[in-house]
């Protein structure tokens, strides 16, 4: 009896630890635009398994249609634990769905310039977390601009016209677009937006009221209109067919002198075609005040964390990991190769982040004016642009449009 006893009692002890490593085991679903990103992602994921084997990581991300995508899932209840959206505005429109990550370690580390992209409309709270800064800018090739005997990038719109005209003189294609992609538009807009006022939150303000007009800013109407002009009759044959990929092969095999809306994480697939490049990185002319050619930096995307999660206290334990641990602070640099959101003594090896950081310190930053409106109305932005740049609409329809989209869909109403 006694035998039988002891051989219970020892059920009961491996069935109640069985249930102890049951219940340790955990899978957090992480779904996140940025597929950029994909591989380090992946091996920042990699990475923390060897550290937690028993928490699974389910990654998924898209590009395109991220914005729709995210909204199915939250309609139908199946938010995922780890989720993204732009900074800024977008902070406030997810934030009933967000972890604060006041209270969290990761907070010790992340930059002061991150940590203001990430409260809600009041200054309070801390809804996001930012897997890279970023600069915003031209991307240029100083050789190909060097056979054309142009010693310096243009800072004016005329200067950028008498560069197109000495490329094409050697054969060169000035541009190419990736005007199939929508958000590359809204990371060309912003820079002369950017001229365009010195308090760019209350200029957009002013266009979701319909207190403003396009037409009354000459660097809108004018200068960003002739940019995307300038673009479409100087670069890819069908600028509509021109995605990010379009860009990066006609750059990186020289077909192409420059690309529009990218930034550093576009050098690692740039460099895998051509290691040698030499690239060359610069603000975009938005007028002939060389002043107002500045690269722009900030954090332009915030990393959420649902408060509804089921495994809350693992996914805080993976970030919290990814901000503060030695591997996860070397990874945005060394991996991801990202201007990193948090304080690092570490000197980037690319050329695009080290390029703009100079150009920072010589003449300041623009604003980072993208943050200050949602993505649904920067995508349906980059469609209507889409559509001017195809010929279906005129400048004039083109501006009443975006007007009406500033209005319904980031406006009161």
């Amino acid at each position: 009896m006694k035998r039988y006893l002891s051989v219970l009692v020892v059920l009961v002890l491996l069935i109640g630890l069985g249930s102890s490593v049951l219940a340790e085991k955990a899978t957090i679903n992480m779904f996140i635009s940025m597929p950029e990103y994909s591989d380090a992602i992946h091996e920042l994921i990699d990475a923390y398994q060897e550290v937690k084997p028993d928490v699974t990581i389910n990654y998924e991300t898209t590009q395109n249609d991220y914005p729709t995508l995210l909204k199915v899932k939250l309609n139908s209840g199946d938010l995922p634990d780890i989720f993204a959206s732009t900074s800024g505005k977008e902070i406030e429109l997810y934030k009933e769905y967000s972890r604060d990550l006041s209270d969290q370690p990761l907070m010790e580390t992340m930059l002061p310039a991150i940590k203001e992209a990430m409260t809600d409309a009041n200054g309070d709270g801390m809804y996001g977390i930012a897997i890279k800064g970023n600069y915003f800018g031209l991307i240029y090739n100083k050789d190909l601009f060097e056979q054309a005997g142009i010693t310096k990038f243009p800072e004016t719109i005329s200067e950028l016209e008498i560069a197109i005209e000495k490329l094409e003189a050697e054969g060169i294609t000035p541009f190419s677009s990736g005007f199939g992609e929508w958000w590359v538009f809204k990371h060309v807009f912003q820079h002369f937006m950017a001229a365009a006022t010195d308090d760019a939150p209350a200029l957009i303000q002013k266009f979701e009221k319909g207190e403003a007009k396009i037409k009354d800013y000459p660097e809108l109407y004018n200068n960003f209109f002739h940019f995307v002009d300038l673009v479409k009759e100087h670069g890819d044959a069908k600028p509509l067919e021109s995605s990010l990929n379009t860009e990066i092969s006609s750059f990186a095999t020289g077909r192409a002198a420059m690309i529009i809306g990218q930034g550093p994480w576009v050098e690692d697939s740039i460099k895998e075609i051509d290691p040698g490049l030499k690239i060359g990185f610069a603000g975009y002319p938005v007028s002939e005040d060389p002043s107002q050619s500045q690269v722009i930096t900030g954090a332009d995307q915030a990393v959420r964390i649902s408060k509804e999660s089921d495994v809350l206290p693992e996914v805080l334990d993976f970030v919290n990991w990814w901000y503060t641990s030695d591997y996860g602070k070397a990874w945005f640099a060394d991996v991801a190769g990202v201007v990193p959101p948090i304080a690092v003594d570490v000197e980037s090896d690319y050329a695009i982040i080290n390029q703009g950081s100079a150009a920072v310190e010589k003449k300041g930053s623009a604003p980072l004016g993208i943050i200050y409106s949602t993505d649904a109305f920067h995508s349906a932005f980059g469609e209507t642009m889409q559509a001017y740049v195809g010929g279906a609409a005129d400048k004039e329809a083109t501006c009443t449009i975006i007007e009406k989209l500033w209005m319904e869909i980031d406006g009161e109403k």
